[in-house]
């Protein structure tokens, strides 16, 4: 007798799946803030100080509300969260703005676009994940087809886009290292509760930072815009997606939930200019990629 699909664990898988998408839309929007602000003389330490600041009083009002709700964690779990906020978004989150100061938004997410690639690869090496040939296919034509969209950004080269690359390229590998680690995590902790920990600890590391690095005054002397943008930054590019991406990677793994995300370079492009025709055919593959993974059986 040949095996079936429930239909309420195939919403499931579709409805995470809808929400990875999502979630990487917003979350590529980041890097179209992101040049708006750096506009204004402001440099990658204060942008995403400011991004955490306002973004910290929305984590660590569910934070609390899951402390207060649910039982205490225990020690090694603690451990493991403090690392994954280390990891995830505050390094990540650093190396990504540092390198956004050197190279365009395109190519950015182009760079970040690897990240699929890395969850899979760690998957495989480390937890024996067999990988089947239709996320294989997946990824390959949303390769193509982001590769199709950002062929000209690539050509247009500045005297530090090499080291604005290796930034990029460092903030992928730890995205997908967060990915895999919060994979394990989330099915003991749940999605709300691990993200708000987590972020909460980014947070913390990024305003130490700043006070390491920066005078205090600079936090009050920006243009309005700054703080308009940043709060954009915050609410809609950080909290909305970072939540909404531990949700999906509840519903349907770490793996998944990363080639869910290779919309989010697309996206990017059609936010940051006019839509071409070359810009519309790769999107049309990026979907198509989206729409093989969604035929994934759960």
């Amino acid at each position: 007798m040949s095996s079936t699909v429930l239909p309420g664990s195939r919403q499931i898988f579709l409805g995470g799946l809808a929400i990875a998408v999502a979630g990487a839309i917003l979350f590529s929007a980041k890097a179209i803030v992101a040049k708006l602000i750096y506009r204004y003389p402001v440099d990658a330490v204060l942008l995403i100080t400011f991004r955490m600041l306002f973004a910290l009083p929305l984590f660590a009002a569910v934070a609390l509300w899951k402390a207060r709700s649910e039982a205490s964690l225990s020690n090694l779990d603690r451990v493991r969260i403090v690392a994954l906020g280390l990891i995830g978004y505050y390094l990540s989150s650093f190396l990504d703005f540092l390198g956004l100061q050197y190279i365009s938004a395109g190519l950015e997410r182009l760079i970040l676009f690897l990240t699929p690639s890395f969850v899979l690869l760690m998957s495989f090496l480390f937890y024996r994940r067999q990988v089947n040939w239709l996320e294989w296919m997946a990824l390959l034509i949303s390769y193509l087809g982001t590769v199709l969209v950002f062929l000209h950004d690539v050509r247009l080269g500045g005297s530090n886009v090499g080291l604005g690359s290796a930034l990029v390229l460092g903030a992928a590998i730890s995205y997908a290292l967060y990915l895999m680690l919060s994979g394990e995590l989330v099915s003991r902790v749940g999605a709300m509760r691990l993200v708000a920990y987590a972020m909460c600890v980014s947070c913390a590391a990024c305003i130490v930072q700043f006070m390491l690095l920066r005078p205090l005054p600079i936090l009050f002397q920006q243009p309005a815009a700054v703080y308009g943008l940043s709060i954009i930054n915050a609410v809609f590019c950080t909290v909305l997606p970072v939540f909404m991406t531990m949700i999906a990677v509840a519903r349907i793994g770490p793996a998944t939930a990363a080639q869910a995300g290779m919309v989010g370079p697309v996206s990017t492009l059609i936010l940051a200019e006019p839509i071409t025709a070359i810009q519309l055919t790769g999107t049309g593959l990026v979907l198509v990629g989206i729409y093989l993974i969604s035929k994934k059986k759960t």
